[in-house]
C-alpha cells in the first residue's frame, strides 16, 4: 500500500470518529463529559470496552509474543475472567450504592482525605503511563509504513495522533467515547477474524488443519505446571492475570467510569458479564492469529524481525495482501485510540473531581477547567510516548504489565483494607506506605533469583505489592 492510500484510510476512519462526536456532543456538559448521565445501554458499552481493554498492545504485542511463549499468555487471560467476575459482584455494588463519579471518594468516605488524593494520585500516574505506552504502538506502526517515507519526525506522528484523540473526545467525554469505542472495535475484532481466514487460506488449511498444524509447532501449549521458578508458571500467571484485571479495571477510573454509565447495577453486571466471556474469545482468537503469522513465515521463508511487535504490521503491510493490510491499519488505530481515548476522558475526570472539587464551582468554570485539564493530559501523553521510545528494549506488552505491577499495587491494597478490614486510617503516613510499597516490591523482584533460590518473580510482583502495602497500613491503623 502506498503512503497515500494509507493517510486518506485513516482520515477517512477519523472523520467516521469526528462525525461520531458531533452527534453525541450536542449540548453537552460537565455531567455528560463525566457520567452521560448515567444512561448508556449496557450491551453498548459491553461491546465498546473489548476495544479499550485490549488496545494495541493485544493487537501486536500478544500475537508476536507467541513465537516465544506459545499460548502461556491464556493462562493470563483465565486469571482475568476470574478478575472481572470479582469486579461485578464485590466492587460494582459498593460503586452504585455509594453513587460515585470518581470511585477514588470511596477511601475518602472509608478513611479520610490522605487516603483519598493518595489513591486518586496513583490512579493518575498508573493511567498515564499505561495509556501512553499503549498508544506508543499506533504511532510506531504509522512511523514505520506512512511518515517514515515522507520524511515526517516521530514527535509529529505522535503529535497529530494526539491531537485527533483530542478534538473528538474534549467535549462529550465519556458519552462520546461509548459510542466511538463501539464503533472501534468492530473493526478490532473484523481486523483479526478476516486476517486469520486469509492466512489459513493462503496456507491451504481448513478449520482443522489449523488446528493440527498449531498444535503441531507446539504453539497450543497453554499450561506451564512443572517449572514453579519460571515467570509462566500457572499459578503465577493467573492469579497475577486476576489482580491485574481486579487492579487495572475495577480500581480504574477509566474503565469503571464507562460502566458507571449504565442505568443500573443490573445492567453494569450484565455488561460486565457478557463482556468477560466476549473477551476470552476475541484473546483466543489474537493467540491463533500469532501462531498462524510464524507458521506462514515459516512455510514461505520469511525472516521473523528482531522485535516481536513488529511481525504482525510487516505481514499485514508487504505479504497478506491490500484487505488485511488495510484492516490491520483500522484494527491497530482502533484499538490503540479506544484505550487512548477513555484514558484522556478518565484522567480529566479523576483529576478534576479528585483535585479541583467541582461540586461547588459554576458550570462556566468547570467548563473552562475541564477543557485545560484535558489538554494538559494530552501533553503529558504526547511528553511519556518521547520518552519510552528512548529507553525501551522490551516488548510493550511486557512493559505494561511490568509497570501495573507496581503502580496499581498500592491502590490495591488500600481498596482492599477498605473492604476486608474495619479499621480506620488517618494521616500522612498513607502516602508514605503507599510510595514505599512498590520500591521494596523492586527490589524483591530484582534480586528474587538470587534471595529465593533461584525463583523469578513474574506478574505476581502486583499481588505482592499489594500485600506489602495491606501489611503497612496495617500497622499504621487502629480500631474502628
Amino acid at each position: 500500500m502506498t503512503p497515500l492510500f494509507v493517510s486518506s484510510i485513516t482520515l477517512i476512519y477519523f472523520g467516521a470518529l469526528i462525525t461520531i462526536s458531533y452527534f453525541t456532543s450536542k449540548g453537552a456538559d460537565t455531567t455528560t463529559f463525566f457520567t452521560a448521565h448515567r444512561q448508556s445501554p449496557w450491551y453498548l458499552v459491553a461491546f465498546g470496552m473489548i476495544g479499550s481493554s485490549l488496545s494495541g498492545v493485544t493487537f501486536v504485542s500478544v500475537p508476536g509474543n507467541v513465537g516465544k511463549i506459545g499460548f502461556a499468555y491464556f493462562q493470563v487471560v483465565l486469571g482475568y475472567l476470574v478478575g472481572y467476575w470479582v469486579i461485578m459482584w464485590i466492587l460494582m455494588p459498593l460503586y452504585y450504592k455509594l453513587k460515585v463519579v470518581s470511585i477514588y471518594t470511596y477511601l475518602e468516605q472509608r478513611f479520610d482525605v490522605w487516603a483519598y488524593k493518595t489513591g486518586a494520585l496513583f490512579f493518575l500516574v498508573s493511567r498515564s503511563i499505561g495509556s501512553s505506552l499503549r498508544l506508543f504502538l499506533a504511532a510506531t506502526v504509522l512511523q514505520l509504513f506512512l511518515f517514515d517515507t515522507w520524511g515526517v519526525p516521530f514527535f509529529v506522528t505522535v503529535a497529530v495522533t494526539i491531537f485527533l484523540i483530542w478534538v473528538y473526545t474534549f467535549k462529550g467525554g465519556v458519552k462520546t467515547i461509548i459510542w466511538t469505542d463501539t464503533f472501534q472495535t468492530f473493526f478490532l475484532v473484523g481486523a483479526v477474524i478476516i486476517t486469520v481466514w486469509q492466512i489459513a487460506t493462503s496456507l491451504g488449511f481448513s478449520f482443522s488443519d489449523m488446528v493440527s498444524s498449531i498444535q503441531a509447532h507446539g504453539y497450543s501449549k497453554i499450561f506451564v505446571l512443572n517449572s514453579p521458578s519460571s515467570t509462566l508458571f500457572f499459578p503465577k500467571q493467573f492469579f497475577g492475570g486476576m489482580f491485574i484485571t481486579i487492579a487495572m479495571t475495577g480500581l480504574d477510573q477509566e474503565i469503571m467510569q464507562k460502566n458507571l454509565t449504565c442505568k443500573t447495577l443490573g445492567d453494569a453486571q450484565k455488561n460486565m458479564f457478557w463482556f468477560s466471556l466476549t473477551l476470552v474469545i476475541v484473546n483466543l482468537l489474537f493467540l491463533t492469529l500469532g501462531a498462524l503469522l510464524y507458521i506462514y513465515c515459516e512455510q514461505k521463508g520469511i525472516s521473523i524481525p528482531k522485535f516481536t511487535d513488529e511481525l504482525y504490521p510487516r505481514l499485514a503491510f508487504q505479504e497478506l495482501g491490500p484487505l488485511v493490510g488495510i484492516l490491520f491499519l483500522l484494527g491497530i488505530t482502533a484499538s490503540s485510540y479506544a484505550s487512548a481515548d477513555s484514558a484522556l476522558a478518565g484522567l480529566t475526570t479523576s483529576f478534576c473531581i479528585d483535585f479541583l472539587d467541582f461540586k461547588e464551582k459554576e458550570e462556566k468554570t468547570k467548563q473552562r477547567q475541564k477543557f485545560i485539564v484535558h489538554l494538559c493530559f494530552s501533553f503529558l501523553f504526547l511528553l511519556i510516548i518521547i520518552v519510552f521510545k528512548e529507553v525501551n528494549e522490551k516488548t510493550v506488552i511486557d512493559s505494561v504489565l511490568n509497570v501495573a505491577g507496581y503502580t496499581y499495587g498500592p491502590l490495591l491494597g488500600l481498596f482492599s483494607f477498605g473492604i476486608f478490614t474495619s479499621r480506620k486510617l488517618k494521616g500522612k503516613f498513607i502516602p508514605l506506605i503507599c510510595i514505599f510499597s512498590p520500591l521494596i516490591s523492586y527490589l524483591l523482584s530484582k534480586n528474587s533469583a538470587a534471595w529465593f533460590a533461584g525463583y523469578q518473580i513474574g506478574i505476581e510482583i502486583l499481588i505482592i505489592n499489594g500485600a506489602i502495602t495491606f501489611a503497612g497500613l496495617w500497622m499504621i491503623s487502629h480500631k474502628k
